[in-house]
């Protein structure tokens, strides 16, 4: 797939690298031709320069032929425009998607009818969830809510146990999807070693998420 990546600050050159190493093919475009040093050594997409909000520079770009455009500069009200133009100019483009830093201006975005992603909201709510409940919460539902997808908070006393160990005799109504460690997530077995500040992602019923919390705060041993 093809994808426009229009600024090229920290956001930017970062999400334009991840769709590289994905094998998609990606144009990144900045009116400052410095900023694209801030792209990763192996990236070898193209690159654009030329103001922003111009439409030479979003023919020289291939908008008209992306399958999708992040605008993330780093103004809102920027986004906003380049967005609405592009949505307006090239209705072809089938997802355009804006960044939003300051979430007062969030409205304004999508007022457009944007779909804006808000890295500051998002890390203030996932902050203050882990911050006043960090043990558990649900962040996807399936069907009815008969089956969740929860994260897991690990306590200390979890350090060295085994992932087998945690789930011992709750098998039947968990399943593990992922361990995130220091931020970076990977897939476990059940012989993993937890430590203390892991999250769990797991996969549970009702009936399993509360077993599993209640031996979360027990400490029950292995």
């Amino acid at each position: 797939m093809k994808f426009i990546v229009i600024g090229c600050g920290r956001v930017g050159s970062e999400l334009a690298y991840r769709l590289y190493q994905n094998s998609h093919k990606v144009v990144v475009v900045d009116n400052n031709h410095n900023s694209f040093n801030r792209l990763h050594a192996e990236f070898h997409g193209r690159t654009v320069e030329g103001e922003v909000l111009s439409v030479d520079t979003f023919n020289r770009a291939g908008v008209a032929t992306a399958d999708g455009v992040a605008v993330v500069t780093n103004s809102d009200t920027m986004n906003a425009v380049i967005g609405h133009a592009i949505r307006t100019h090239y209705p072809q483009v089938k997802r355009v998607l804006v960044r939003n830093y300051d979430p007062a201006m969030r409205g304004m975005q999508e007022a457009f009818g944007l779909q804006s992603i808000s890295s500051t909201a998002w890390g203030a709510e996932r902050l203050q969830e882990l911050l006043i409940d960090a043990s558990f919460r649900s962040v996807f539902s399936a069907g009815n809510g008969e089956v969740e997808v929860y994260e897991i908070y690990i306590p200390e006393k979890w350090e060295e146990k085994t992932v087998s160990s945690l789930l011992s005799g709750c098998t039947n109504t968990i399943v593990i999807a992922a361990l995130t460690r220091a931020g970076r997530a990977e897939l476990v077995s059940p012989d993993s070693l937890l430590k203390g500040g892991d999250i769990l992602t797991v996969s549970a019923t009702l009936e399993g998420v509360t077993s599993l919390h209640a031996r979360l705060h027990e400490g029950m041993e292995a």
